[in-house]
């Protein structure tokens, strides 16, 4: 007598729980939905495109189940590794009985229960039956049937089948899921987490040299299965390949040394890249021996089992010469300073010393100037800079490289950043020559360009001395004393037009025109702002005049033959100015020359999962196409001695009942009657 469920063993049920057919396909639902989000949303993008993205209480809730790694995530790799377990329990479970099936003839059926089978035929026939077996097996042999005969005193059991390799299907197909899971667990980041679990490997999240990362922080060169990350700039050579582990990195020591040569790019006339190369030369580590290669993408290279493919391109420690401008006081001339992408700097004690991390350098930065007309304010906040923004844009005739561009980062004293973007070059926006001057919060938002009029000599020099006049208190006053004298009559109402524009100067310099706006009252904001803006205007127009004459230049002539372009550049800088209170930084950088060092970002793999991901396929296909094109058909034919003759009893069965084997049976039947050549009783 069986035991009852609850005698059995507790190992015994959860065998029997893994080794269950719904087990196994509800893991492979959590896989598939699992495989879905990571293929609908990206994954291993930063945190910030995520919180951008979601906002930061799902991001919180998300995190929480690692999707924005998903394959890599503990939870995924658990069901994997319960896929696999319970597959193979499966496979083993049911394997030997379908090998043992395969090779069986059931020629043990008993005669009678033929008559049960809904596709048989009983025939009579003049033939004995031993001469009745020879022919029933050549003409089952002819069709394909391998057989075998049973002999039960003068009677004769003929069992035949065909199509046994279906099952064989069903072991392919599980045995190619154990495969594949193998092959995706091998290729994950678990066998790198083994050895920081195993081997007390400790992820390096400082700064410090490649020299300086003790053993702790280091893989095995051994290591199965790792995939890694290598910058190298031009003219530099690297044999250590970076692994992300949890919040930090590990070494990965490569078995050769790869030198960057020359790194090449071609762009598309958007400005995006449209073909990137890098010639290298590859050295032995342990022989010496070295050879020169050229890696690009879709085209790796291949060697001592470390697949490198082009990953993409970075900056590679160019060097920069900028000007810092000051934006606050009464100071107008720059300081030169030097820097160096990827590395931070500090500013003189005179600018703040402030700390100057610089980020980025851009060579090329196509804009779309439409009709020439160039963006609009609102296009240019969101659009101006070619590689993260309207470069994208379809193409027209509009497209225009704008030139390079420098990205770098101020860091105060309470540890606050802001990122700037600046450019080079001015560009023409509103048939004005602008330097424009971008700032925001964090990466993932957009920036916002403050547009600084060019001067006659292609530099921000004059707007930085109006700035500096509008700083000084004395020379807001006399500004605005010149204003009053050349807009209203001697005496009271010249003083009352005096104090009015010094006032607006005042707050205008401090707050811009939101100042003077947000000091009137609601009914009369509209009606005091028509007022105010020529007012302030044709003040900054004096004060210009004394800032020209204080550095040794002539009064502007409001009737020569740059009078247009003169008005349209204070129209430029009232709007500047009126806007320079919100940049959060007292000091600009302005790009003024460079040294470009290219690096080339390369992704290093070890990947022998791959090849066993590959069987695996290939044996799912061969399941797939055994379960579902070769159908199991199995015949028997039972032969016994009557009245001087045979009678025969035939059946025909199968795994499933289609249109083509019901034309099957009927084929075997017709030719079973002209082999008997007697009468027939079919059901």
């Amino acid at each position: 007598m069986a035991p009852s469920p609850s005698s059995r063993p507790l190992g015994a049920d959860v065998v029997e729980l893994l080794g269950s057919m719904r087990f196994a396909i509800s893991l492979l639902v959590f896989i598939c939905v699992a495989s879905l989000i990571g293929t609908v949303l990206p994954q291993n993008q930063s945190a910030n495109a995520y919180v951008d993205q979601f906002g930061p209480f799902w991001f919180a809730v998300f995190d929480q189940f690692s999707i924005w790694h998903v394959y890599n995530s503990v939870w995924f790799l658990l069901i994997m590794a319960f896929l696999v377990v319970s597959t193979t329990l499966c496979v083993l479970r049911n394997a030997p009985k379908m090998l043992r099936d395969m090779r069986s003839f059931r020629e043990y059926v008993r005669g009678s229960s033929l008559r049960a089978f809904h596709h048989r035929v009983e025939l009579s026939s003049d033939l004995p039956p031993e001469r009745a077996c020879a022919e029933v097996g050549a003409l089952l042999r002819a069709q394909g049937f391998r057989y075998r005969v049973r002999e039960d005193g003068d009677s004769r059991m003929v069992a035949a089948k065909k199509g046994a390799a279906n099952r064989l299907g069903y072991i392919f197909a599980h045995v190619a899921i154990v495969v594949i899971c193998l092959g995706g667990l091998l290729d994950s980041e678990l066998p790198v987490r083994l050895q920081t679990w195993l081997f007390d490997k400790q992820p390096v999240t400082g700064n410090m040299l490649i020299s300086e990362v003790p053993e702790s922080g280091r893989l095995s060169a051994r290591n199965p299965s790792f995939r890694a990350n290598m910058l190298v700039p031009d003219g530099k050579q690297s044999s250590v390949g970076i692994v992300a582990a949890g919040q930090g990195v590990l070494l990965q020591p490569l078995p050769f040394t790869l030198k960057l040569n020359k790194f090449h790019i071609d762009y598309y006339d958007t400005g995006m890249p449209s073909d990137f190369r890098s010639d290298v030369t590859v050295t032995d580590l342990a022989t010496g021996e070295s050879f020169d290669r050229t890696i690009q993408v879709n085209e790796p290279l291949h060697y001592r089992g470390v697949t490198v493919y082009q990953s993409s391109f970075d900056d590679g420690g160019s060097t920069l010469q900028l000007k810092a401008w000051p934006l606050r006081g009464g100071g107008a001339q720059p300081v030169e300073v030097a820097g160096t992408v990827g590395r931070e700097g500090r500013l003189p004690a005179s600018l703040g010393g402030l700390v100057v991390d610089y980020t980025g350098l851009r060579v090329i930065n196509v804009e779309n100037m439409g009709d020439g007309q160039g963006p609009q304010p609102t296009d240019v906040v969101e659009h101006v800079a070619a590689v993260t923004g309207s470069a994208a844009r379809p193409r027209n005739d509009g497209l225009r490289n704008v030139g390079p561009s420098v990205q770098y980062r101020l860091i105060g004293a309470d540890g606050q950043a802001h990122e700037f973007n600046q450019y080079l070059l001015p560009v023409m926006i509103e048939d004005v020559p602008m330097f424009l001057l971008g700032v925001r919060d964090s990466a993932s938002q957009p920036y916002r360009y403050l547009r600084v009029p060019a001067d006659g000599q292609g530099t921000m020099a004059e707007f930085m001395r109006l700035r500096a006049a509008l700083d000084d208190a004395g020379l807001r006053d006399q500004a605005a004393r010149r204003f009053a004298e050349r807009n209203a009559p001697a005496g009271e109402q010249r003083e009352l037009m005096f104090q009015a524009a010094r006032g607006a100067l005042r707050t205008f310099a401090r707050d811009g025109f939101n100042g003077i706006i947000d000091a009137a009252p609601p009914d009369q904001r509209e009606k005091i702002l028509n007022f105010a803006v020529p007012m302030i205007q044709l003040s900054l127009t004096e004060l210009r005049d004394l800032a020209r004459a204080g550095a040794g230049e002539p009064a502007l002539d409001p009737q020569g033959p740059d009078a247009e372009r003169d008005r349209q550049w204070m129209r430029q800088a009232v709007l500047a100015l009126a806007t320079l209170p919100d940049y959060p930084a007292s000091v600009a950088l302005q790009l003024t020359g460079f040294e470009q060092v290219q690096a080339s970002v390369f992704q290093v793999a070890r990947s022998p999962g791959k090849t066993i991901v590959y069987i695996g396929c290939l044996l799912l296909v061969l399941g797939v196409f055994s379960m579902f094109y070769i159908r199991e058909r199995r015949v028997w034919v039972w032969i016994r001695p009557q009245d001087g003759g045979s009678a025969w009893l035939a059946a025909m069965t199968t795994q499933r009942r289609t249109l083509d084997f019901n034309h099957e049976y009927e084929r075997l039947r017709d030719a079973l009657r002209r082999l008997s050549g007697g009468p027939d009783h079919d059901v």
